[in-house]
């Protein structure tokens, strides 16, 4: 055993401890995924006075400024020949206002990116969106789905539509009562492991926002039906669910939640993994012992 060397032993060691403790601890998320894109609509048409751009960065500036205050604002800029642009904001009520500003900060470098130089636009984010629109533009119903999407996953039996059903009617009545807060009626609950948030337009009266959200929910009942999770977007208001068989767990950044069981089998294993490479500490250091003796 001449040509085992200490230190080839403690580089060993190191890699090994360090390794297993990648491999096996859960990683902790410093950044929340607020910004992640939804989806995005954009006009056909696109502007055709250069200067759109100072104007529309007008606003977006004008936004941003109230981004690290207000979970909702909306505004116009002025300039150009093709009239003024209005545009608004709008961060999911339970951000933080330093989190709504950073995911405020990403619309416009995205409406860029997507849409060009249209003449309207929106950008919906997990954690805010951004809209903007030239003055005339066409308006829509605030009842417009703008965008669903329903889990792969499907949940029979158990009393599932049940619980379903009872965690969307415990938000629409808690949206109902939240009033205008400027966080746009936001409410977030969970009934036996069914959790569910809703969220209107800040400018939307409370009981607008509680026909908007109730008919949000309707498009979830009927074109998700069994699914263990939603999410659907009409022009003025959304929600989304997501049922969890294991239970609830404390709810991250992100709105979503994390299996406990999950989490704490996990943690037993970072600890089991701690307890090896302690093993393998103590063995390579008898043999070095040995080695010595030797």
């Amino acid at each position: 055993m001449g040509f085992l060397k200490k230190p080839f032993f403690s580089i060993t060691l190191a890699t090994l401890v360090i390794l297993t403790s990648f491999e096996y601890f859960p990683v902790v998320k410093t950044a929340s995924d607020n910004t992640n894109l939804v989806y995005k609509g954009c006009a056909n048409q696109t502007f055709s006075d250069p200067t759109y751009t100072q104007t529309l960065q007008a606003l977006f500036d004008s936004l941003l400024a109230q981004s690290s205050k207000n979970k909702f604002f909306k505004t116009t800029s002025s300039g150009g020949s093709q009239g003024t642009i209005s545009g608004l904001f709008q961060c999911r009520g339970d951000l933080s206002n330093n989190d709504c500003y950073n995911c405020v900060a990403k619309i416009p470098q995205m409406v860029t990116q997507l849409c060009g130089n249209t003449v309207a636009g929106r950008i919906q984010l997990m954690g805010c969106y951004g809209l903007y629109e030239i003055s005339g533009f066409p308006q829509v119903s605030g009842y417009q789905m703008l965008f669903k999407t329903c889990g792969k996953s499907q949940i029979s039996g158990s009393g599932f539509e049940e619980r379903r059903d009872t965690a969307f009617s415990t938000m629409e009545n808690g949206i109902l009562s939240s009033g205008n807060n400027n966080n746009g009626g936001f409410f977030a609950t969970s009934y036996e492991s069914v959790y569910v948030l809703g969220q209107c337009e800040g400018d939307l009266s409370s009981g607008d926002c509680g026909d908007c959200v109730k008919a949000a929910v309707q498009h979830a009942q009927v074109e998700c039906g069994n699914s263990i999770s939603g999410q659907v977007y009409l022009h003025k208001c959304y929600m989304s669910y997501a049922y969890y068989p294991n239970g609830i767990s404390k709810k991250t950044s992100s709105g979503t939640k994390q299996n406990t069981g999950k989490t704490i089998a996990i943690v037993v294993g970072g600890v089991a993994a701690v307890g090896f490479a302690f093993i393998c500490l103590m063995f390579l250091r008898s043999l070095l012992k040995k080695r010595d003796d030797y």
